[in-house]
């Protein structure tokens, strides 16, 4: 009996039936918006709320929308030949058309619209390469985007030199504004937080205390607060005679604003690097620069891209507060040509509206999708 007992199974189990595959539409469904009755019902109603508005929706934004025009009258509903004076047609796009220019670049002279036009060309020329992951000479790249470019840009956009024509950036608006202070918010705001979050978590007390004090304050008090305070209280505890440009108190203040939120991105980062690697570098004998520059920071940044994607994000969103000291954004001067009596229609305010967010949605979802490409990328150590 016991020669009979065996642990390694002679005869072939039969062949069983594949299982089904989820590729298919049918089994995405189930995975996806079927897979329990809670689901079911969810994703039920949805689409049924999809059925009732989205046809509405497309039929205002596009159908019985008015592209053409010079001024109110086109959008009122035409009927018989006539005009109805109480009456209006779907979403005034001739509006936004007739607008575009103010909403892109504000009162800036559009005679001299070519040189935000040039720095954009040189900004993207730039950018593409530098967000391609096997682009050669990054470092090149690097240096070029964010030392050169800016340098460029001020010179072409204000003016003052090699007979340039001065540009107050009183006259500076729309998409234009809200893209300066994102990008200098952003280049600023990452490595400023970098340098922030490491203060605080130094062994020195005062560079610590510093640290903890300016993340704390920053971020205990709103942006509005920040740009009031740089906007309007910062002269007064200036020399007399001493004066900044608004535009500048305004990249300060967000930039400032950012950077302390950027600082607590990053350090959740640190904390999140196991011990065993801080002492394997200093098992190696790397000083702290080495150490921090190759070892650490490489794998705290990996781990918290969707945090600091997530702050870039917020920070191209709350450009908009600027309007507080009357610098207009896109969507500061969409609101501001509601006054203009030319447009003044019941469908001409929701129609900017749905313009300026369709054009924050275009660069946050950009951002987003350009963050998941690098999640997946450099997910290499923590795939579940």
């Amino acid at each position: 009996m016991a020669a009979e007992i065996a642990y390694v199974r002679r005869d072939v189990l039969p062949q069983e039936k594949p299982p089904s595959s989820d590729t298919s539409a049918f089994g995405w469904l189930r995975k996806n918006l079927f897979a329990t009755p809670t689901d079911s019902i969810l994703s039920l109603v949805a689409l049924l709320a999809v059925v009732w508005y989205l046809p509405g929706a497309l039929n205002w934004l596009f159908v019985q929308a008015v592209w053409t025009g010079a001024d109110r009258s086109v959008c009122t509903t035409t009927v018989q030949g006539g005009i109805q004076p109480d009456g209006w047609s779907g979403a005034c796009w001739a509006y936004v058309n007739d607008r575009f220019v103010q909403f892109m670049f504000g009162s800036y002279p559009r005679t001299e619209l070519w040189r935000p036009l040039t720095v954009l060309a040189i900004a993207i020329a730039l950018l593409v390469p530098f967000l391609m992951p096997k682009a050669p000479r990054k470092g090149l790249n690097a240096i070029l985007l964010l030392i050169v470019m800016p340098a460029i840009a001020y010179i072409l956009l204000l003016g003052g030199w090699f007979g340039l024509p001065y540009v107050e950036t009183s006259l500076w608006g729309g998409l234009m504004v809200t893209l300066i202070l994102s990008f200098v918010g952003i280049a600023v705001s990452l490595p400023l937080g970098i340098l922030l979050a490491l203060g605080r978590r130094s062994e020195m007390p005062i560079i610590k205390t510093a640290c903890v004090f300016f993340i704390e304050l920053i971020r205990g008090v709103p942006l509005i607060t920040v740009l009031f305070m740089a906007s309007v209280l910062l002269p007064l505890f200036l020399p007399p005679g001493t004066n900044f440009d608004k535009f500048l108190r305004a990249l300060v203040g967000v930039s400032i604003f950012a950077a302390a939120y950027m600082a607590e991105v990053i350090r959740g980062g640190l904390q999140a690097i196991p011990k065993g690697q801080y002492e394997a570098a200093d098992a190696l004998g790397l000083n702290y620069a080495y150490k921090t520059t190759f070892i650490i920071l490489p794998q705290a940044i990996k781990l918290v891209i969707p945090g600091i994607v997530n702050t870039f994000i917020g920070l191209f969103k709350d450009t908009s507060l600027v309007t507080i000291i009357s610098m207009y954004d896109l969507l500061g001067i969409v609101k501001a040509s509601f006054g203009d009596s030319g447009w003044s229609t019941p469908v001409t305010p929701l129609t900017g509206l749905i313009f300026a967010g369709f054009v924050f949605w275009i660069f946050c979802f950009g951002m987003s999708r350009y963050s998941a490409f690098v999640e997946r990328r450099l997910d290499t150590g923590h795939k579940r």
